[in-house]
């Protein structure tokens, strides 16, 4: 599991491979990630959108952005946090995530950018 905190709001990250959903003779790769977002501050916040960088080992680049996550923009109140999972198709059995949410204080209506931590999506047979 992956972790970081940006402004009292920890990210954490688990990593799946889906092998059921994969076709390695296509090159696809299907991968599925749980995040866990944390609220340690004193005032709720609100997810309003996402930007991610998805990486390959063959040295593409695609960004995603969009409102929240999973069609919700979840408001999470102090000390309680928000789970979601969602997936990544790569082309290459070895990649990495990274990105920033824009969450906005519920109290004050400052908006603000919360680091998602890069993590590694790797292809068990690969690690064989």
């Amino acid at each position: 599991m992956t972790k970081l905190i940006t402004k009292g709001i920890q990210i954490s990250v688990e990593t799946f491979y889906q092998r059921e959903y994969s076709n390695p003779l296509m090159n696809e790769y299907m991968f599925a990630y749980r995040i866990t977002i944390d609220n340690y501050n004193g005032f709720p916040i609100k997810l309003l959108s996402r930007k991610w960088f998805i990486h390959d080992s063959n040295a593409s680049l695609e960004n995603v952005e969009g409102e929240g996550v999973i069609g919700q923009q979840p408001v999470i109140q102090p000390d309680e946090h928000f789970q979601y999972v969602s997936g990544c198709s790569l082309r290459t059995d070895v990649g990495k995530m990274h990105g920033f949410y824009i969450m906005e204080n519920q109290h004050s209506y400052e908006q603000f950018e919360v680091a998602i931590p890069e993590f590694i999506m790797v292809c068990p047979d690969k690690l064989n």
